[in-house]
């Protein structure tokens, strides 16, 4: 039996027929990533608008793209025909690279507002956690005997802070935040300080990046892989990289000006967010693409805190 099918909750259909999305979704964002295409803004994208079906899917892959975001869900919105869930229809931990080094959690958490979390595996055969998806024993279990031995979990930013003492006492792991934002996790075992760059393993750098929130901070892998929780995304778009503008809780000019510092120090080739889309571009254009996004950020205005702006 599959995750998803254990924890559904009881939902009225949008459709007698086909995929759907229930409404308790939270517009978050992850089913659109997911399944672009097929899930898409409900409303015309209109603001407040939330997501729903607007193409069923007509081949296998576009059945199991379906299934990658009904099981990322973190309300369980996204439902398949008559609610019949396919058995081994979970897909997660799901490689995103190639090579698989970075893999997707799915299973988001509401406690999170739906954020993408992602296992970095390591060249000894450890590997990490960057922010966590919903917590369930069962999970931390399948992570782990997919990845093998998980040595760090590692909090982007405040409000993603969910579930990681726990999945960091699962692993028997250490859990990490800037000190800017120790107050949403003070039983943190390792506290990032100030702005320098601290190496939490070999290859795996934390920068801190404040802005979004006072402690918010990118780790990045092997100058290749950006995990930037809340800080910057792929704009699908906007086709480039932006800043969430509208839900800033420290300050657009702080976040402004790290963008502009990460341009001329960081190096990576992926950006992986918590909200909005990642993207792969050769190093040098994504740099490029930091520049750009640098002096667009400081021309944005400060402003109240306003989810229902927010378009990815």
């Amino acid at each position: 039996m599959s995750t998803a099918e254990t924890e559904q909750t009881t939902a009225t259909p949008t459709a007698e027929q086909g995929w759907y999305v229930d409404d308790r979704c939270l517009n978050c964002n992850i089913a659109r990533q997911y399944a672009p295409g097929m899930i898409t803004y409900a409303n015309g994208g209109e603001y407040g608008g939330i997501s729903q079906v607007v193409r069923q899917p007509e081949t296998e892959e576009e059945v199991r793209l379906m299934y990658r975001a009904a099981h990322a869900c973190p309300t369980r919105s996204v439902h398949p025909p008559a609610d019949q869930w396919a058995d081994d229809s979970d897909p997660y931990p799901l490689p995103l690279d190639e090579d698989g080094i970075v893999l997707l959690c799915g299973h988001a958490s509401p406690q999170t507002y739906g954020a993408t979390s992602y296992l970095l595996r390591r060249p000894d055969g450890t590997a990490m956690m960057i922010d966590t998806p919903r917590w369930r024993p069962a999970l931390a279990r399948r992570y782990e005997q997919k990845v093998g031995k998980i040595t760090d979990v590692l909090l982007t930013h405040l409000d993603h802070v969910a579930h990681g003492r726990k999945y960091a006492d699962a692993f028997g792991a250490r859990l990490w935040i800037h000190e800017g934002d120790l107050h949403s996790r003070p039983d943190a075992d390792h506290v990032i300080r100030g702005q320098d760059p601290v190496e939490i393993g070999p290859g795996v750098i934390a920068y801190p990046f404040p802005g979004h929130t006072k402690g918010s901070t990118l780790f990045v892998a092997d100058d290749t892989f950006c995990f930037t929780g809340d800080a910057i995304f792929w704009s699908r778009s906007l086709q480039a990289l932006d800043v969430v503008d509208s839900v800033v809780y420290d300050s657009i000019r702080t976040l402004a000006a790290s963008v502009r510092r990460g341009a001329r120090e960081l190096t990576f080739e992926w950006v992986l967010p918590g909200h909005g889309s990642f993207h792969r571009l050769p190093a040098e254009e994504m740099r490029q693409r930091m520049r750009a996004l640098g002096e667009r950020a400081a021309t944005y205005p400060e402003q109240e805190v306003d989810y229902g702006k927010v378009r990815y």
